[in-house]
């Protein structure tokens, strides 16, 4: 196992030639230089990482052994940055903060402009392009999973065939991704049985999320059903800078409106406006925690075009006015 720290922006974290200078990294390999450790070394410099530019404001940190590797990031607010990504693995990201003012993120055909991105996933397969372009709006912290496609095909369900997937939410696939992270990086190679292990667990609730997107097309319980959820609310944080039309939200989740009022309001307790909201006054308040963005900015950013109507729904929803809430911040 090895680690290394690095803030650039090229598409491998540590190179060949650098192997003999590890020491100057994050942890110390020890003083047993054994055949097992050269070998994590040479696997690590053959991981391809994504490529992130500029790389000057990024803090990067890697860690890995054989066919895994795990990369923690840290983007800071205000930053403008883009992500790149193609190779020979597959590549799970696990967002644990995010948002942004603006970009978009991609996977071949599939494309999110999603501004909050807190604890979603994003899985690339092996050989898809990923890119995404941000303009921060809080800190990003993201965790990065390289994946061997033969640590997930030793489990019998293939390793091949796993569906791209923008910005998902599902907690089995986060705890267990988490785990593998945490077993990456505990530093001990004796691990490895627990890694292939996990691996086999991943793989399966991989399989079983792109079951369940192209599997479920109907309404369960009087609501909406989990791909119409992730649809419709997945449309409504790509807009919440506008007023979402309910026919266009229907027609997402192929219900007619009165249907779709009924069944959305069964599923999350609300009329879909009042949703749209209180996403809203939930972003507006992570940007009111940057006292560099006026009020007035954060409320035309949401789509208020006063900042009186602004402060009144915000009042409404929080019971707090925006500049007393940002008060609690000094």
């Amino acid at each position: 196992m090895a680690t290394c720290a690095s803030n650039s922006s090229e598409g491998r974290v540590m190179p060949r030639e650098g192997i003999d200078d590890v020491s100057a990294g994050m942890t110390q390999i020890g003083p047993r230089a054994d055949v097992d450790v050269l070998k994590s070394l040479e696997d690590i410099a053959h991981h391809s990482t994504v490529k992130i530019t500029p790389a000057e404001p990024v803090k990067r940190l890697g860690m890995g052994w054989h066919w895994w590797f795990s990369e923690s990031v840290h983007v800071p607010i205000g930053s403008k940055i883009e992500v790149c990504f193609q190779g020979p693995t597959h590549l799970l990201a696990l967002y644990n903060e995010g948002m942004r003012k603006s970009g978009e993120t991609s996977i071949d055909g599939l494309r999110s402009q999603l501004r909050s991105f807190v604890h979603k996933l994003t899985f690339v397969p092996a050989g898809c392009a990923y890119r995404e372009r941000h303009e921060a709006s809080a800190c990003i912290r993201v965790t990065f999973l390289y994946l061997n496609p033969a640590a997930l095909q030793k489990t019998g369900s293939g390793g091949a065939g796993f569906l791209p997937r923008l910005y998902f939410e599902d907690s089995l696939v986060w705890e267990t991704a988490s785990k593998l992270k945490n077993a990456i990086e505990s530093g001990q190679t004796k691990y490895t049985p627990y890694l292939e292990a996990l691996s086999g667990v991943l793989a399966h609730e991989l399989a079983r999320v792109d079951q369940e997107l192209v599997g479920e097309q109907a309404v369960s319980r009087g609501g909406l059903a989990s791909w119409q959820k992730r649809a419709v609310v997945d449309y409504i944080e790509e807009h919440l800078a506008e007023q979402v039309c309910l026919l266009t939200l229907a027609e997402l989740a192929r219900l007619s409106l009165h249907h779709f009022c009924r069944a959305f309001k069964q599923s999350f307790g609300i009329p879909a406006h009042q949703y749209q909201v209180r996403r809203r006054m939930e972003v507006a308040k992570l940007l009111l925690a940057d006292r560099k963005t006026s009020i007035t900015e954060i409320a035309l950013s949401l789509g208020y075009a006063q900042t009186s109507s602004f402060s009144t729904a915000f009042r409404k929803t929080t019971g707090w006015t925006p500049t007393v809430y940002r008060r609690e911040f000094e």
